[in-house]
């Protein structure tokens, strides 16, 4: 009679378990050995007993089979790496692919084109598309040229400004002149000065005066011989009379 068919489960009898693993432990290490000599294969096999205890078997060293593992295990590792990318890439090209197609189409259909097959209600769809697109480009022109008016109105004000500060730096020289002329060529000759220099550079006075002005000064040289040669006429006249007198 042959032996029954051995359930495989775990033996709970502590003294069978030891003894069936240290028979198998030798029929294991026994079996490696044969297979790397038959088969000129490289074997490392290792065995940690329920106690802890360790037994080894190497065709050649232990380290040199676990580095040969480890690189065989890291290359399959990246090989695999390698063709996911390649099949990932692959379909975000097919879905970029289908989207610039489905763009140029639309694209086609927005310029009229193509429109084979369009029902009245797709027909109406795209004219609504197209009436949204053209008041929204419309919007954005308003406001493109309404920000183009504020700055140009903001520029305006502040040439005003400057032409309005300009104004009054120029009045306020005017008074030192005259301050001068006082000075210079008494109280006397003060009307006819003051005639004579009361608005030599064409500004506005008044109410008005404030508005943007147009500067045109005159030459400094020839003004001052101007009134010099008033003043002097003035004074002439005015000693023909008392002569006369």
């Amino acid at each position: 009679m042959g032996r029954g068919k051995i359930v495989i489960r775990r033996i709970d009898n502590t003294t069978s378990r030891q003894v069936t693993f240290s028979k198998r432990r030798n029929g294991l290490l026994k079996k490696a050995k044969e297979l790397a000599i038959l088969c000129d294969a490289e074997v490392g096999l290792i065995i940690f007993s329920s106690t802890g205890k360790l037994y080894e078997f190497a065709s050649t060293s232990m380290e040199s089979v676990i580095d040969r593992y480890n690189e065989s295990k890291g290359e399959n590792h990246q090989q695999d790496n390698q063709v996911s990318q390649v099949k990932f890439w692959q379909r975000e090209a097919a879905i970029l692919r289908q989207q610039l197609h489905n763009l140029q189409e639309n694209h086609r259909q927005l310029m009229g084109e193509e429109l084979y097959g369009f029902s009245v209600k797709d027909l109406q769809d795209l004219e609504n598309q197209l009436e949204i697109s053209l008041n929204c480009v419309r919007m954005k022109k308003e406001q493109i040229l309404t920000d183009e008016i504020q700055e140009l109105n903001q520029k305006g004000n502040l040439m005003h400004q400057e032409n309005i500060e300009l104004y009054k730096k120029v009045n306020v020289i005017r008074q030192e002149n005259m301050e001068l002329y006082k000075k210079v060529y008494g109280t006397r000759d003060v009307i006819e000065v003051t005639e004579i220099t009361q608005n030599p550079y064409g500004f506005r006075t008044g109410e008005n005066s404030y508005l943007p002005v147009q500067l045109q000064l005159s030459q400094p040289e020839q003004q001052s011989q101007e009134i010099s040669a008033r003043i002097k006429r003035s004074r002439y006249s005015s000693l023909l009379t008392q002569k006369v007198m």
